[in-house]
């Protein structure tokens, strides 16, 4: 009898749980058992990790092989241990501990021995790192690990190294951190959108409280250029959220997301995409695009052709910053705290109010197309833009530079205003420390309350109109809220207004 064990790291949600995995050969009839709530791509791993035993030129054991993977009760998925389990077979046919338990492995193997990348790598490197301990990664996961300063990590491109670092004749390569600055601005400018001013100031609004956005205007005005370029009115992100959108693109295995540094997330999902792929889920669970949009931006263009499913999951993310996934046995959260963006059209033809005659769709028609997005989600918009068609003579004019430097500055002051005074953007206030901080001058609720009792406006639009009152203040730079600022604040909220 002889008995290996070694430490790896599986996945669940954002958590990397330490896995302890013990290799066991016995007498008895030749087979490979692995225990421990495999999925088929674990169980299948008998295969892959006896195929590359033997193109490296190991004896692979004719005894009774067991392969336990613990915690015993915890289901365990892909092809991250393989690396473990074929070290742990060498080990224990030699009969000799590994000397240094304090390392831990992760990575599928090829048949030809190549280690290759695995999903996760990110959140295992830091689990390690907090754990006290060493780390081996496929080197394809190598630039993830970078990434995290103070790590001991190991970059494996074949079995062959791992064995040989294993048994002391020559050491992996240790990845080196890099420092993580901003990455190369390529967000075009907010002044390559010709006329839109009124589009162009919620914008800004928008970035500066975190508020969520609906553009709603004629095809070609402009709704999605507006819209690729909010992100770069927003602020890099520091290192500590840097690190948790990238461990979440690691996890969906999304590997040009790993390459933004700092610059916050921009998602834009196709229409066409199911409810598990905006908010998260499937068989093995992974984060949706809201996940993926954390500290970001989530753009859904053509709002109202995503399907009613979709769009209602979305509710509850929106007001609590988590995508909740519950399945009959496992229940996972993954942050979602994201700004959303979204376009549609004013009627179904899409030219109503462009100027023309072209519109011919009924009150009844436009209603019916509105009524696609549910009164609870439009209310969880806090501005709703018109974006006009543009006249030619603007449209054809040489487009300027420089706008979304102009702004930037402002944006970031009333930022700090926010966090300041409530310690969190407007936009994300509770209701109470609303209206403890908001500072509004008399007449500037009596414009709120006027206007609430006279459009039948709910409770969530009224307080999400002062959120941004209190915004566009900042904006400013004043203390109070003033009667103009609500007015501006109604003004944004242009599916409130009777048709």
């Amino acid at each position: 009898m002889a008995l290996a064990r070694l430490l790896s790291r599986g996945q669940r949600g954002l958590h990397a749980y330490e896995v302890t995995v013990e290799v066991h050969l016995a007498n008895g009839l030749p087979g490979f058992t692995v225990t421990g709530l495999p999925a088929t791509a674990v169980r299948e791993s008998r295969d892959r990790v006896r195929a590359a035993l033997e193109t490296v030129g190991r004896r692979y054991p004719s005894t009774r092989i067991t392969a336990h993977l613990g915690p015993a009760d915890v289901p365990k998925d892909g092809g991250r241990f393989d690396l473990a389990i074929a070290v742990g077979l060498v080990m224990a046919q030699r009969r000799k501990r590994w000397s240094d338990e304090r390392t831990e492995l992760i990575g599928e193997l090829a048949l030809s021995g190549d280690v290759r990348p695995v999903t996760g790598a990110l959140p295992a490197v830091l689990a390690a790192r907090e754990a006290g301990r060493a780390i081996i990664v496929p080197a394809a996961n190598a630039a993830e690990a970078e990434l995290v300063a103070g790590a001991e990590a190991y970059a494996a491109a074949h079995l062959g190294d791992v064995l040989a670092h294993v048994e002391g004749r020559k050491k992996l390569p240790r990845i080196e951190p890099r420092p993580v600055g901003a990455a190369a601005d390529d967000a075009p400018d907010l002044a390559e959108v010709r006329g839109q001013a009124h589009a162009k100031r919620a914008l800004v609004i928008a970035a500066a409280g975190a508020h969520h956005v609906l553009l709603i205007g004629p095809p070609g005005s402009g709704k999605s250029m507006l819209a690729e370029r909010f992100r770069g009115l927003l602020p890099p992100l520091d290192l500590k959220d840097m690190l948790l959108v990238a461990s979440i693109a690691s996890i969906a295995g999304d590997r040009t997301m790993l390459e933004n540094g700092l610059r916050p997330p921009f998602r834009a999902p196709h229409h066409t995409a199911s409810a598990a792929a905006i908010v998260g889920g499937g068989a093995r669970v992974q984060p949706g695009e809201i996940s993926l949009a954390h500290r970001g931006v989530l753009f859904l263009d053509e709002l109202p052709e995503f399907s009613r499913i979709a769009l209602e999951a979305l509710r509850e993310p929106l007001e609590a910053g988590v995508a909740r996934i519950s399945r009959v046995r496992d229940h996972v959260e993954f942050p979602a705290q994201f700004q959303l963006i979204a376009a549609m059209n004013p009627c179904p033809c899409g030219f109503r109010g462009d100027g023309t005659d072209r519109c011919r769709c009924t009150p009844a028609r436009v209603e019916q197309y509105r009524a696609k997005i549910s009164g609870p989600l439009l209310d969880r918009f806090d501005l709703h833009v018109e974006v006009p068609r543009v006249p030619f003579d603007e449209s054809s004019a040489r487009p300027a530079s420089g706008e979304t430097a102009e702004v930037l500055p402002l944006i970031r002051a009333a930022r700090q205003r926010q966090l300041a005074r409530a310690g969190q953007l407007n936009a994300r206030l509770p209701d109470g420390l609303l209206w403890r901080t908001a500072r509004a001058e008399p007449d500037a609720i009596g414009v709120l309350k006027r206007a609430v009792n006279q459009w039948q406006l709910s409770m969530r639009s009224g307080v999400r109109i002062m959120k941004v009152a209190r915004t566009i203040a900042d904006l400013d730079g004043r203390e109070r809220v003033a009667a103009a600022d609500v007015a501006e604040a109604l003004q944004l909220r242009h599916l409130d207004r009777p048709i």
